[in-house]
């Protein structure tokens, strides 16, 4: 058959870097296949519906085979998600706050919720940014009346049997002199610097008990004689989960959320590894000398830990930190196109807490890693059409 251009126009919609048919003369399959391989559309250029003249020489073309995740990624783009929050049930959020402020954050937003009775508290290092639009919040709930229950008290997720969670992140500028003024100021610590064989890492303890790690921004040895800190300088760099099975964690924090691995970090005195996963285009794969510096300077850190042979025990389990007792709630992703990320996490065969339809609020949904973590998925509110 003799090959012979066609020419026409259609309508089309617009969405993120992909166009798709809206009014066919001829098989949709075919012209999905002729659209991706001849033009390519960026946000804003074109309208949701627009008039557009498509040309070239059909029969010589050659079919892409579509997958299901390439369709489910048409509408959104992964790689513009972002590691939101982390968030605490905490007893008293006075105590809470004065805590974190102390270590250099702020209180960057509160959501009152009095017919629900609890409060919400966004806190964070200085940034221009919209709340949805950054990375290494932390969000403190509040319930009612906790304040003045002798009897109440969360769960760290580092407690037997309820072990979980392991801790929230900062890096600092000088890790010592950071140390010592939180030491000076009467906070505990579950591990100072010079305890054990790690040296370079020490835990302070916040006011409900959660592990806070401090990791320095240089090597430990550069800043020894160093007395100052600037908790300008200070970011929150990483939250950490435990895992059953690393490789179904890896590929859910990967192929389904976008991220991606950035480094890891074998223990193997401890039994353990531990993965750190975001959203990034730099690439450390592997951490030497349980050195984190390479790390610190960032935001937005997701730390797994595996415990070798984990995976063979039918029976183990990882607390979630929802059940009871309750402590760590979730984590948080902000994405471009809320509810086409949604659609795609549902073609791809997410676990769902709760569906954006779902509830009295229809602007979050919860998905479930597969250790029965709870992840927020919200609406970066600077990326909304």
């Amino acid at each position: 058959m003799k090959s012979t251009p066609f020419y026409s126009t259609i309508n089309i919609q617009a969405i993120s870097n992909i166009i798709i048919p809206r009014l066919l003369p001829y098989p949709a399959h075919n012209v999905r296949c002729i659209l991706l391989h001849t033009v390519s559309v960026r946000r804003n250029i074109l309208p949701h519906r627009s008039n557009f003249t498509l040309s070239g020489n059909y029969y010589n073309l050659k079919p892409k085979v579509l997958t299901k995740r390439d369709i489910a990624t048409m509408a959104t783009d992964p790689k513009s998600y972002k590691l939101n929050h982390t968030m605490l049930r905490v007893k008293d959020p006075n105590r809470s706050i004065k805590f974190y402020e102390f270590l250099g954050m702020k209180l960057v937003r509160k959501y009152e919720q009095p017919e629900a009775r609890f409060d919400l508290y966004f806190l964070g290092f200085n940034s221009s940014n919209h709340l949805s639009d950054r990375q290494g919040l932390i969000e403190l709930t509040h319930n009612y009346g906790t304040e003045t229950d002798a009897e109440y008290a969360v769960s760290t997720g580092n407690d037997d049997p309820f072990v979980g969670f392991g801790h929230v992140c900062i890096s600092v500028d000088n890790i010592q002199a950071a140390c010592d003024r939180i030491e000076k100021a009467g906070y505990l610590f579950k591990k100072k610097l010079n305890d054990g064989t790690m040296n370079n890492v020490a835990f302070v303890l916040d006011p409900d008990g959660y592990w806070v790690e401090i990791i320095g921004q240089c090597n430990i040895d550069s800043a020894k004689d160093v007395t100052s800190t600037d908790l300008s300088t200070y970011r929150m760099n990483h939250t950490n989960l435990r895992v059953k099975n690393y490789e179904k964690s890896l590929k859910f924090y990967q192929e389904i959320l976008g991220m991606k691995l950035i480094g890891s970090l074998e223990l193997k005195k401890y039994n353990s590894n531990l993965y750190f996963l975001g959203y990034s285009n730099e690439n450390i794969t592997q951490i030497s000398d349980n050195d984190l510096t390479s790390l610190a300077s960032r935001e937005g850190v997701l730390e797994l830990t595996w415990v070798y042979g984990t995976e063979k025990d039918a029976e183990f389990k990882y607390h979630n930190g929802n059940d009871k007792p309750q402590g760590f709630g979730h984590i948080c992703i902000s994405v471009d196109n809320l509810e086409n990320a949604c659609q795609r996490f549902e073609d791809l065969g997410v676990k769902w807490k709760k569906r954006l339809v779902e509830g009295r609020m229809k602007n979050i949904a919860f998905l479930l890693d597969p250790d029965g973590y709870w992840i927020e998925v919200i609406q970066n509110e600077s990326l909304k059409d």
